[in-house]
């Protein structure tokens, strides 16, 4: 409640600041720009200052998401429509207005390549999950009387292995519901094991493009060779197991009693995990061999789940008689009642049930980025990162930012900045990004979603204990990547 109060009266003061600030900054003096350039600098404008506190406050408004329930996608959707408004202002008033349109339309170019990508990922994995593909999985890990060490290790190899196909978001959750059920009423062993959950999930995600959102940002941009994200394998294999080594100590070797819990797939599950194999071969294909897009190969997918779902529909009541007819075989009732309820599958129902609040918060973010560069505050940023600071020494900052700051939006950046750097130090900055977030259980998606499954258990407070752990692991990493591409560099 103190919290949701002192937000509540800070947004009350910065709102009556920003109020006086547009006011004052829409004077004449904001327009005295040079004329017949082809971008105006608005760093040193009333109107550029304004729209870096629109953001800053969008920003605290997405970082107090827990205490105000607010989705995160409302501020940072208002804030880049007050942005670049405001830069639409300033340029139809210099008669450039056709400069800031093509600019506006190349950063909505971004985020639609972002968007399409991601709808056909969410769609898949949620197609997975409709077919019970993951409670199978969860179902399996449960029944098999694995100690709590072993269930410590298991859960982050899965992890750190089916997050570089899956997001690493449903991955931490698929194992966190394993571990919640495994060690019921051991609250060492869940906050650990949520832990290394953490740092498994987005450390796999950093050595594929399709791990995490930072990583196929760099590809789609064309900075970094599909196959080169792998030559991060080793070094995120140590991020995850240095710490998981040190902490699996304090690990009990209690073996709890195991719990049967039969789950069945639907029709079609194991073909739909082919499905997606197939698509992230055809979106590579694009990619490297056609010179296109990866959200052609991405949407190209989508098609085949389609015509897949089409076929699902058609032999809807072939497939339910013949399950039916088994589970009468082996007398089993549970099968029976669950085959009462299935119902055939529905595409466009698994595309509805994409996390919309998520895309929304791309779009804001990509905009408010992309308006901020424009203005030139990003130009200011990288000359005072990547000219003044070494290369490395920036990188590893980028990656101790992210786990503060969401790292979709710094990543952004630094490809809006886009530096010239070598290949090793672009896979750098992919790694530290990526990994960066799980010095803080709020640094990631995965950490703040853990923290509302696990509530009370697996806390902020929790995770900090451990940080010094995880860092060790950060540390090795980024030594690990400078040793073994030491040519990259």
């Amino acid at each position: 409640m103190k919290l949701q109060r002192w937000f509540k009266n800070s947004g009350v003061v910065l709102a009556s600041l920003f109020c006086v600030a547009i006011l004052s900054g829409f004077s004449p003096a904001v327009w005295a720009m040079t004329e017949g350039t082809e971008r105006l600098d608005l760093t040193a404008a009333s109107v550029g200052y304004i729209a870096v506190c629109v953001f800053v406050l969008a920003y605290i408004l997405v970082m107090a998401e827990e205490a105000l329930h607010l989705r995160k996608s409302k501020p940072v959707l208002v804030a880049a429509g007050i942005i670049w408004g405001m830069i639409g202002f300033v340029y139809v008033q210099n008669g450039m207005s056709e400069v800031s349109e093509a600019a506006f339309k190349h950063n909505l170019l971004e985020y639609a390549e972002l968007l399409l990508f991601l709808l056909v990922a969410m769609t898949y994995i949620n197609a997975m999950e409709e077919r019970n593909l993951f409670d199978a999985i969860r179902g399996w890990l449960v029944g098999r009387g694995f100690s709590l060490r072993t269930v410590f290790w298991l859960t982050g190899f899965m992890a750190f292995f089916i997050s570089p196909v899956a997001d690493n978001l449903t991955t931490a959750l698929l194992m966190c519901a394993v571990v919640m059920k495994v060690g019921a009423g051991q609250r060492k062993f869940i906050t650990l094991a949520c832990i290394n959950i953490v740092v498994a999930a987005n450390a796999g995600g950093a050595f594929s493009p399709f791990g995490d959102i930072t990583t196929l940002m760099v590809w789609q941009k064309g900075l970094v060779h599909f196959a080169d994200f792998f030559h991060l394998f080793i070094p995120a294999l140590v991020n995850f197991a240095l710490p998981a080594a040190i902490m699996s100590v304090f690990i009990p070797r209690y073996v709890p009693e195991p719990e049967k819990e039969q789950v069945y797939t639907k029709p079609g599950a194991k073909r739909i995990v082919a499905l997606f194999l197939l698509t992230i071969a055809t979106a590579v294909c694009a990619h490297s061999f056609f010179g296109m897009p990866p959200v052609l190969g991405m949407m190209t997918g989508l098609g085949f789940l389609q015509f897949f779902g089409y076929y699902l529909r058609k032999t809807f009541d072939k497939s339910v008689a013949r399950e039916r007819a088994k589970a009468e075989l082996r007398q089993d009732k549970q099968r029976l009642q669950q085959l009462d309820s299935v119902v055939p599958f529905d595409v466009f129902s698994r595309i509805s049930r994409a996390e919309w609040d998520t895309l929304l918060f791309f779009y804001g973010v990509v905009l408010c980025v992309g308006g901020l560069g424009f203005m030139g505050y990003l130009s200011l940023v990288s000359e005072a990162l990547y000219s003044h600071w070494d290369a490395t020494y920036a990188n590893v900052a980028i990656g101790l930012l992210s786990s503060i700051v969401d790292n979709i939006p710094v990543m952004f950046a630094v490809l809006t900045m886009n530096p010239e750097m070598a290949l090793g130090q672009w896979l750098l900055v992919t790694l530290t990004a990526g990994v960066g977030g799980s010095l803080l259980s709020i640094g990631s998606a995965a950490g703040v979603a853990l923290m509302g499954q696990a509530r009370g258990i697996y806390t902020f407070g929790a995770h900090l204990r451990w940080t010094p752990v995880i860092a060790l692991g950060y540390i090795a990493s980024i030594l690990v990547h400078m040793w073994l591409n030491a040519a990259m560099f």
